[in-house]
């Protein structure tokens, strides 16, 4: 049996972050989990190029136009927090739609960061404190699966 698996090597990696200005008080929180994580597992700062986007509706459409600049892995970084209306469930919808979509075409892996929570405090407690961050969690998938897209194409040599 052969395994192929992906490490957590970031040293020669570049990486794009698209990430939603919307909710900047907690997307910020995670952009700086994720740059800590990838600079600790050895992605240089010029390495990483930052994309803002006015909402997390539009991550999709700038991870896509992002994806082949270069880069072996985009994060989509964000927090849609529920309101009173069903803007919610259509934003979180189509965001997480539109990256599972991208997903499935050919190039860099793209991985969601996107917090959808139900509260302020669901998010912040996801943005770095009790349970963690997810952008930092982010990262870790990103380094994962940059390493293992440049495995896949080596099985049977």
């Amino acid at each position: 049996m052969k395994e192929i698996k992906g490490g957590f090597i970031g040293k020669g990696k570049k990486f794009a972050v698209v990430i939603s200005r919307f909710n900047e008080f907690i997307s910020g929180k995670l952009l700086a989990g994720a740059c800590d994580c990838l600079a600790r597992h050895g992605v240089k700062d010029d390495d990483i190029v930052v994309y803002w986007v006015p909402g997390s509706f539009e991550i999709p459409g700038v991870a896509r136009a992002v994806r082949n600049l270069g880069c072996d892995c985009v994060l989509c970084l964000g927090a849609v927090i529920r309101g009173d209306t069903p803007h919610f469930d259509y934003i979180a919808n189509e965001v997480t739609k539109g990256i599972a979509a991208l997903n499935l075409e050919k190039g860099v892996p793209l991985v969601y960061g996107i917090i959808t929570a139900d509260t302020i405090d669901q998010a912040v407690e996801r943005a770095g404190t009790k349970m963690g961050n997810k952008g930092w969690d982010a990262a870790m998938t990103g380094l994962e699966l940059a390493d293992l897209y440049s495995r896949v194409g080596q099985v049977g040599k």
